[in-house]
């Protein structure tokens, strides 16, 4: 009779130990993959996951695994900020409104769960901060004159080597030497200050208000005309490139124009920045087409009198503004959906990580 128990009290413990390493598996290697809206929720599951959780070091691997787009600030001129989500159960930020910051702010830029923002009074100073954690920290004051609407972009690229998360801010600016050119100044967090390039970008358009783009070490604004400015930060060089339509995106690692005509989506990815110099009768396309994406006018509503526009988009999801309403396309499920209300606003994408600042 002894001998027949034994088994079983070993296959128990043996049950008991497998148990015991998936919940070890799951904390260790799925956790960091999660948002934060979802992270803080699990904080709530055991003690274990709480201190894991609240770890330096976890919210550091957590900024490195995480880069999904989460969701989108917006912001109508002199009121508050505010969020839509892509998935309001997964992604989402204690405080959209950022009363979290010592001053009224505008929204600027993002990059990686960086979010620029700039005080409306006094001195208009830039900060940075994490919605999601609330951190922030102020930056120290420009040596030039951004103007009223800053052309910003902020450059934050996430390293498992690097345990502070170090990030770059540029702007470009109108000259004040050189009528109808920009200048282009330079923040480095490792060096806590700002610098002004020599390079100065000549051209009679102006720049959109409209979020730039970083795309392997280039930095991309949108001018008038469906002209770009293009500031290549390692060499410090500008160029234009004309035949520009649509929003500007990154997909798969490379600059593309998304735009819309009637219920289609149109990518179009960067292919030769020098088509223009090329000899005459030359098939070199500065632009090349690269997807179609034919939309369901019914899932859109199909009720604005005005022509949908593309806001946002990446190889992941396409964001429409179609009248009073924010839609999301997924570009691997096909799914529309509608997210929200947004009335002459500035979208700004965010991922909900916990990078600290």
């Amino acid at each position: 009779m002894d001998r027949g128990k034994r088994p079983s009290k070993s296959i128990v413990g043996g049950n008991n130990k497998i148990y015991m390493d998936l919940k070890d598996i799951i904390r260790e290697y799925t956790l960091p993959f999660l948002p934060a809206k979802s992270l803080f929720r699990f904080t709530g599951v055991c003690r274990d996951w709480k201190m894991q959780i609240s770890t330096p070091f976890f919210a550091h691997n957590q900024s490195n695994s995480f880069h999904a787009v989460s969701g989108l600030f917006y912001q109508i001129a002199g009121e508050p900020p505010s969020f839509i989500s892509l998935d309001p159960k997964a992604y989402g930020v204690p405080d959209p409104s950022l009363t979290f910051l010592p001053v009224p702010v505008d929204i600027r830029a993002s990059c990686n769960g960086l979010l620029c923002c700039q005080a409306r009074t006094g001195d208009k100073a830039y900060y940075m901060c994490n919605p999601a954690t609330k951190m922030w920290k102020k930056l120290p004051k420009p040596d030039a004159d951004h103007g009223t609407d800053p052309a910003l972009v902020v450059i934050f690229e996430p390293s498992l080597l690097n345990f502070v998360a170090d990030y770059k801010l540029v702007c470009a600016f109108p000259s004040t030497d050189f009528d109808d050119g920009y200048e282009f100044e330079i923040y480095s967090s490792a060096e806590g200050c700002w610098r002004i390039s020599r390079e100065i970008c000549l051209g009679d358009r102006k720049l959109l208000p409209s979020p730039g783009v970083h795309v392997n070490g280039i930095v991309y604004w949108q001018m008038k005309h469906g002209v770009l400015v293009a500031f290549d930060l390692a060499r410090e060089r500008s160029q234009l490139i004309y035949g520009m339509k649509g929003a500007l995106c990154v997909m798969q690692g490379k600059l593309c124009s998304v735009s819309m005509h009637g219920w289609t989506v149109t990518v179009n990815v960067l292919s030769n920045v020098y088509s223009n110099t090329m000899e005459m009768h030359s098939k070199a396309r500065t632009w090349v087409q690269k997807r179609l994406i034919n939309l369901d006018p019914s899932a859109l509503g199909a009720g604005s009198c005005k022509q949908p526009s593309v806001v946002f988009a990446d190889s992941d999801t396409v964001v429409i503004h179609d009248g009073n309403t924010i839609f999301s396309y997924d570009m691997k499920t096909k799914e529309t959906s509608a997210l929200g209300s947004a009335v002459g606003t500035r979208l700004i994408a965010y991922v909900n990580n916990l990078v600290h600042v």
